[in-house]
């Protein structure tokens, strides 16, 4: 399967084209809404939410809520163009205004002005914004539709606000309930101090980032490779992971804790009764880049928001001179956001690699084919 993404945060629609769905995969639309809204929600968000209220419209590809094996093709209509069109329109607008040369500190804004030749860092923060990932979101809802059809489930919840860190363990179906939650944080206490942290960086006009954790629930073994380093699962869903706006660090399993101990204490020992059993799953279900059969857990580390409400020290492109980073409507906190776009990031390329391994033309084949694996 393959996503190819565009549109600008500003701009007329975001757009998305997703080629290599097999046929009659049912589409629940609805749901794929309710995952947009999501990725809208959480404590901390900025005004920008209350302006838009996404939802996917299907342009190709489904006829009668089933995917026909074309192209799929779908759009989310930016709200918020018609305030911004007269700084926006392809068709001919005032580029003076709504300028951005005070570029902003952990932003593209300085690198994408060098690399694409721009004076303003508009042309660059547009499509950068973090509004792309409403697309992947959307895209990320119909393959987790797939998969779910193959019995494989995903999802996660937030475990770290600023330093506030949630350290119980939690079962798959917990999970779910954290989307009931302010914060998507399963722990009332937690949250509770992590809401009041966020309300105390508001104030200061700071941000905050946190940590979220991802399981994929039911996924045989065997899918990913070590025969060929780019088919290495974990590789490849790190790397989508990596892919989303503000993460910077990705681990599975015990991740960085496996350096500080002894080996005796990380690997998981095997045992047979009937099936292969692990005992632990400190590997997080990924062993030699292919998948083992246990759930699949990994984590992301997201970083502050960069754009402050009160800016960081900076240089005015255009001048060279100090300045003060300009100001974007913004967030305190997006690790709401952030789980949802990983839940669906993730979602798709799982989705590649299973579609890969299996073919397939239409769904019929597909489950066929993963039901015959041992």
């Amino acid at each position: 399967m393959k996503l190819v993404t565009a549109g600008e945060s500003h701009g007329k629609a975001l757009v998305g084209i997703i080629e290599g769905l097999p046929s009659n995969l049912e589409i629940d639309i609805e749901e794929i809404n309710r995952n947009l809204a999501l990725r809208q929600s959480g404590y901390g968000r900025g005004d920008r939410q209350k302006i838009e209220s996404d939802r996917i419209e299907i342009l190709s590809g489904v006829r009668n809520r089933l995917t026909l094996g074309s192209p799929l093709s779908f759009s989310i209509v930016n709200a918020d163009y018609e305030n911004w069109k007269e700084y926006m329109a392809p068709e001919g607008c005032d580029v003076s205004r709504k300028q951005v040369t005070c570029v902003r500190p952990g932003h593209a804004d300085l690198t994408g002005m060098i690399k694409y030749d721009q004076t303003d860092a508009r042309n660059v923060l547009e499509r950068a914004s973090a509004r792309e990932t409403a697309v992947r979101v959307a895209a990320g809802g119909i393959a987790k539709q797939y998969l779910r059809e193959l019995g494989v489930h995903i999802s996660g919840y937030v475990k770290s606000v600023c330093g506030i860190t949630d350290e119980n363990s939690y079962g798959f179906e917990q999970l779910e309930s954290a989307k009931d939650s302010p914060l998507f944080m399963l722990d009332g206490e937690t949250e509770s101090r992590a809401m009041r942290k966020i309300d105390d960086l508001k104030k200061q006009g700071d941000t905050a980032g946190g940590i979220i954790e991802i399981r994929v629930k039911g996924l045989k073994s065997g899918f990913g490779s070590c025969m060929q380093y780019t088919d290495k699962l974990d590789a490849v869903l790190c790397g989508a992971a990596m892919s989303v706006q503000a993460i910077k660090g990705v681990e599975i399993g015990l991740g960085f804790e496996c350096a500080s101990l002894a080996g005796s204490r990380v690997h998981d020992r095997i045992y047979y009764d009937g099936n292969f059993r692990r005992a632990t799953n400190n590997a997080g279900g990924i062993e030699g880049g292919m998948s083992n059969g246990e759930e699949i857990v990994l984590r992301a580390a997201m970083k502050p928001i960069p754009t402050l409400m009160h800016g960081l020290e900076t240089v005015d492109y255009i001048t060279k001179k100090p300045a003060v980073a300009s100001k974007e409507r913004s967030d305190v906190a997006a690790v709401c956001a952030a789980e949802i776009v990983l839940e669906s990031a993730i979602a798709f390329v799982l989705a590649d690699v299973v579609s890969k391994r299996l073919g397939g033309d239409n769904m019929r084949e597909v489950k066929a084919r993963y039901g015959l694996l041992g």
